[in-house]
């Protein structure tokens, strides 16, 4: 890739990833409520499953699930589901717990890495987005798999970074969430179920 290239891609990749949505969101809550060292396996999982989106897009799933809208229905609901039990899980977690030591018993690092992956996999609007957004930096001259390497790598550091940054940022805020923590989780976990019931109603 290009270098001239590769810097607008940097840049547009920067920008998604400070846009907000569920991963984000889920960096931020799990920031506040374990700290910031144990956030980073949601943090890995979500990078991950973005990384794996960006693999079945370059390599043509993309272009598949446009033309079969019945698959791409069925990836909605299931990822629709998926953040409304998310979100529900939420609204029904205990308030923040006086260390982040304390809140860790509550979620293994397996449980938020895989929370982490989920979301981002779950997502079927995402990928139908990388389809359009990744084409857009492919060079058809130069071989794929290259150009794969230094988009995926690309966008998890930049990924990586901004939700590391988001759990931190939530963890200053802890002598607030101290005294309103169930409030806080019942925010985001309806966040989190509206993202759900809206995600198989998009076009």
């Amino acid at each position: 890739m290009a270098l001239h290239i590769w810097l607008i891609y940097l840049a547009a990749v920067a920008g998604l990833s400070l846009t907000p949505g569920p991963n984000g969101l889920l960096a931020l809550t799990h920031g506040a409520l374990y700290g910031h060292r144990r956030t980073l396996y949601t943090v890995c999982g979500s990078v991950i499953g973005f990384v794996i989106l960006i693999a079945l897009s370059m390599f043509g799933i993309g272009a598949l699930l446009q033309t079969a809208s019945s698959m791409l229905s069925v990836l909605k609901w299931v990822g629709g589901i998926y953040l409304i039990w998310l979100g529900i899980q939420l609204w029904r977690a205990p308030a923040l717990p006086q260390t982040p030591a304390t809140a860790a018993a509550y979620r293994s690092g397996a449980v938020l890495f895989r929370q982490g992956l989920l979301s981002a996999v779950s997502n079927p609007k995402v990928l139908l987005f990388f389809g359009a957004f990744l084409s857009q930096f492919i060079d058809p001259q130069r071989p794929l798999l290259p150009q794969f390497f230094v988009m995926a790598a690309t966008f998890a550091a930049t990924e990586f970074l901004v939700e590391a940054t988001l759990a931190r940022l939530a963890h200053r805020i802890r002598p607030w969430l101290m005294r309103s923590g169930k409030r806080f989780n019942r925010f985001c976990g309806t966040l989190f179920a509206l993202m759900g019931a809206a995600l198989p109603m998009t076009r």
